[in-house]
């Protein structure tokens, strides 16, 4: 048996959480938990407060960073990713360890050791994901969209700047599999923004402003590149499609956005497009594209940034690439995030909406019931038939009838709690036409019972389950 399923790899996080829990472990069916990955941890351990005026250091909590230490070094060794884990530890150090391990069918949970999403249809993707642009036939470019003068007025700015050759445009189109838009090919014959490794020393290639041209390395002139442009240029090689494979979500989150774009919008609230093609960022971590499918509102190759908050959608920030570079001011480049639900998605709790009536309506795709009074339960009834409700997320005990949901036929994901999962499951009633799933875990609640219910649901699907290791040893006083 490799390392990580041997019990002398996890017998000093054990010692630790057993002197840390004795009235727990004492009780009948007590049991301590965590999470451990390869570059995180969760564990259940007391931190000492240190003295005032000195930050908490690795040395204060040595022996916990030791412990973690062995587990993820065997976790390298045998190739996995993390491993949540249940034990129990009787007064005398008799254990048994439940390693809960992994599945491709399961996500893993965040901190906790309870299991994320339950993937039942392999590959499957929330509806977002699937959603391509929609046409927008009449659309065409902003009046400020000038290539000529947008070369004009980088190559001022940029004297020294080493643009592109028309073959290496021509490379970044073919691995693209799409033309550039004309202002970025200006901008790119200005600079190809490549940064060269400053320990590599002069840049051996020669681009065709000069004879003995070189990229630059050093910081200062690519904030110089930054200040010109309005942006953190990409280099040319790096541009990429910014479709919706390239905003990847968990199910339990991807699944509770909609796709809405309204009359008068000016980019489509997509997850991602073939039309967007991403040239620069904003240095925060959101990035700068040309769109190319604009929204009703918009025009072709108007300029937008894409959240990394966000999973869906796009702020406008220019209409042409000619228009940020030239006649934004520096404050106006930076953008600013519209936020707003959609009502595609509707959010039933003590601070939103106050019932499923309220919420339903036939454009509904998410119904999310919360939090709300104790004691306050809801029927589904107002949201049966309705054509475009595809998830359902109920918090515990919120349900008047979970058999109700057998009703909803066109349900894609579904988030309930695990009583709430074992009306459905005892009934034969589960929606066959789920994609994905996900079993709520709120407060403390023993985790081997939650993978089991897990597994029941997968194996409907005939998806692998998760697997259970048991390992048994005494811990020594």
């Amino acid at each position: 048996m490799p390392a990580l399923h041997d019990f002398a790899t996890w017998e000093p996080v054990l010692r630790l959480l057993r002197a840390a829990h004795p009235e727990r472990l004492a009780a009948p069916g007590g049991q301590v938990v965590g999470r451990i990955g390869l570059f995180g941890w969760s564990l259940d351990l007391p931190r000492p407060t240190p003295p005032p005026g000195r930050a908490a250091q690795v040395e204060d909590v040595q022996d916990e960073f030791d412990a973690v230490q062995r587990v993820q070094e065997a976790l390298a060794e045998a190739g996995a990713d993390d491993m949540a884990f249940a034990a129990e530890i009787r007064r005398d150090g008799r254990t048994v360890l439940h390693l809960i391990g992994s599945s491709p069918a399961v996500t893993p949970g965040i901190g906790d050791p309870h299991p994320g999403s339950l993937i039942l249809v392999e590959d499957a993707v929330p509806e977002p994901w699937r959603r391509l642009p929609e046409p927008m036939p009449h659309a065409v470019p902003h009046p400020s969209a000038d290539p000529e003068l947008l070369e004009r007025t980088l190559r001022e700015r940029l004297p020294d700047a080493v643009g592109a050759t028309g073959a290496e445009i021509a490379a970044a189109e073919a691995r693209l599999g799409v033309p550039l838009p004309a202002e970025l090919r200006a901008l790119y014959r200005v600079t190809r923004a490549h940064w060269e490794d400053e320990e590599n020393g002069e840049d051996e290639e020669r681009g065709e402003n000069g004879e003995n041209g070189q990229d630059w390395g050093d910081g200062e002139d690519s904030y110089a590149v930054s200040e010109a442009v309005g942006c953190e240029v990409l280099p040319l090689d790096e541009v990429f499609l910014a479709d919706a494979s390239t905003r990847p979500a968990d199910w339990r989150f991807a699944a509770k956005d909609a796709v809405v774009t309204p009359p008068d919008a000016a980019v489509q609230g997509l997850v991602g497009s073939p039309g967007w093609i991403v040239f620069g960022d904003n240095g925060g971590g959101d990035l700068i594209a040309v769109d190319l499918t604009p929204g009703p509102a918009g025009h072709t190759g108007q300029i937008i940034m894409i959240g990394h908050e966000d999973h869906t959608g796009a702020d406008l920030l220019a209409g042409s690439l000619t228009d940020l570079v030239v006649n934004l001011p520096e404050d106006a480049r930076r953008g600013g995030h519209a936020g707003h639900r959609p009502p595609a998605v509707g959010y039933v709790n003590h601070a939103s909406i106050g019932s499923v009536e309220e919420a339903a309506h036939p454009g509904l795709e998410v119904l999310s019931i919360g939090a709300v009074e104790e004691g306050q339960r809801f029927g589904l009834a107002p949201v049966v038939g309705l054509p475009r409700l595809r998830t359902l997320s109920a918090y515990p005990g919120t349900l008047a009838d979970p058999l109700e949901i057998a009703q909803l036929t066109g349900l894609e994901f579904l988030a309930l709690s695990p009583e709430d999962w074992r009306v459905l499951l005892d009934a034969s009633a589960v929606p066959r036409s789920l994609s994905a799933a996900a079993v709520e875990v709120y407060g403390d609640r023993p985790p081997l019972s939650v993978v089991a219910l897990a597994n029941e649901i997968l194996a409907l699907w005939s998806r692998p389950p998760i697997p259970v290791t048991v390992l048994e040893g005494t811990l020594a006083r």
